[in-house]
């Protein structure tokens, strides 16, 4: 039931040098402002396609990355954001097995369950229809895989807060439901 909370780092991932590092900050920061923010980062994530990068997910990783809570982030929270999207670029590309460019329900399943999640298929096809903002029906682009998996994880640690003895097992009242679900749509 549960599980990790990112994606196993690929054994050999090729290492970006701080000079290029730096050189791709200054291109992403159009406003030359020292900071990164939505926009900014969504016009330089790209999915591998021409459809643009899921503007939620961006806003997801950035408010994972901006330890000021600015909604922005700078060039050392960058390095460690840059890292996240190739950590999970190297797992899309493992279990896209078929290398549609695209993770569909069995795939899905299949990267769950390596992350340590014992969820049934039928749950991975829900989460697939659910994450699948472009309305395909059976697949994830590589964002909103991203956004699935950090979802799930969300979901997870939160629900591990209310699990005090690990069983798996929780009883909460419909208001603290409420709470908590609002809290993981909002945040």
């Amino acid at each position: 039931m549960m599980g990790q909370t990112s994606p196993s780092a690929p054994a050999q991932r090729p290492t970006v040098d701080m000079s290029q590092l730096s050189a791709i900050f200054r291109s992403v920061d159009a406003d030359n402002n020292g900071e990164i923010d939505g926009n900014e980062l969504t016009s330089a994530l790209s999915n591998g396609t021409w459809v643009p990068f899921n503007p939620q997910t961006v806003k997801l990783m950035i408010r994972m990355f901006d330890r000021r809570g600015s909604g922005t982030i700078r060039f050392e929270e960058f390095g460690s954001l840059w890292k996240y999207v190739q950590d999970w670029q190297a797992c899309f590309q493992t279990y896209d097995r078929d290398n549609s460019g695209f993770i569909d329900c069995n795939e899905l399943h299949s990267a769950l369950t390596a992350f340590g999640y014992s969820l049934s298929p039928s749950v991975a096809q829900l989460m697939v229809k659910q994450f699948d903002r472009q309305h395909r029906g059976s697949t994830l682009a590589f964002d909103d895989f991203i956004h699935c998996c950090v979802m799930l994880c969300n979901i997870t640690e939160a629900f591990k807060q209310l699990d005090q003895d690990r069983d798996g097992i929780i009883t909460i009242q419909y208001e603290q439901f409420l709470y908590l679900l609002l809290n993981l749509i909002i945040n």
